[in-house]
């Protein structure tokens, strides 16, 4: 049973540390170097934790980090899941569940996308506040809507407005805009950009929305952002490739340290 695993996997961490994290942080392609200004980390090997998916794609490196960012207990995952490795959605929320389970209530969750807003441009960083969802898993209404904050949606509010001013106190533009998740693993064809555009979606990605439907069925506070890698031009014929990803993740990377950072200490009290 899936309550027994994941009791089985928190063993393991726990024998490895003894630590009751407050915020779980999902880091994606390009993203895993937040996790090494975790202080005091023990670093577990996906590998290491029984039932624990391994990832297999490129710029993940595969680890739990525990420790404290800013002065709170944290668990990060260097490197997440995704559903074209030919995981299952419950097999990509496992992880996010033992978190859960360990102690996280607040879900930063963070990845590389295509930018389809045209005016976004290559290393932006966009916080989501409304997704559409074209990966096959389902919304379960009669689980997430016991959740949802107070304004009727799964990103919260309050955790978005405080990113957007640490965003400013930083100097630098923070967007705000729609992610649309699709299965993978290729990258999209111009017409397939033409018609996510016209669904209102700003970027597309491949990751995201199956951890946050999970963290709202859970009840966690949820803060998800998007590092614009490359932008869809549908006039004209481009090429995407993961180094690409990954470099302008990396480079995009230290706006979203500043925010989350920032955030930590905050997320530690109430936000409502």
């Amino acid at each position: 049973m899936m309550k027994d695993r994941i009791a089985e996997a928190c063993r393991k961490i726990r024998q490895e540390r003894m630590l009751f994290p407050e915020v779980a942080i999902i880091l994606g392609s390009g993203l895993g170097g937040l996790a090494d200004s975790i202080e005091h980390p023990t670093k577990i090997s996906y590998s290491q934790i029984p039932h624990f998916p391994v990832t297999s794609a490129q710029g993940h490196a595969g680890n739990l980090v525990l420790g404290f960012l800013a002065g709170v207990p944290v668990v990060a995952m260097q490197g997440r899941i995704h559903r074209y490795e030919g995981f299952s959605p419950d097999e990509v929320c496992f992880p996010l569940r033992c978190m859960h389970q360990l102690g996280a209530q607040t879900l930063i969750v963070s990845n590389a996308s295509g930018g389809l807003n045209p005016r976004y441009i290559s290393g932006d960083l966009v916080v989501i506040d409304q997704h559409i969802n074209f990966l096959g898993q389902p919304t379960r209404p009669e689980s997430v809507n016991t959740t949802l904050s107070r304004n009727g949606e799964i990103y919260h509010r309050g955790l978005i407005e405080r990113a957007h001013d640490h965003a400013r106190r930083n100097g630098f533009s923070l967007h705000q805009g729609t992610y649309l998740a699709t299965l993978g693993p290729t990258y999209e064809t111009r017409s397939e950009y033409r018609f996510f555009r016209k669904t209102g979606a700003d970027v597309v990605g491949m990751s995201t929305v199956p951890e946050v439907l999970c963290a709202a069925e859970m009840g966690m506070r949820i803060l998800a952002f998007s590092i614009v890698t490359n932008v869809a031009l549908p006039d004209h014929s481009t090429s995407t490739n993961h180094l690409e990803v990954i470099s302008w993740s990396e480079i995009a990377a230290p706006k979203l340290r500043h925010i989350v950072t920032g955030l930590l200490q905050e997320l530690a009290g109430p936000a409502d």
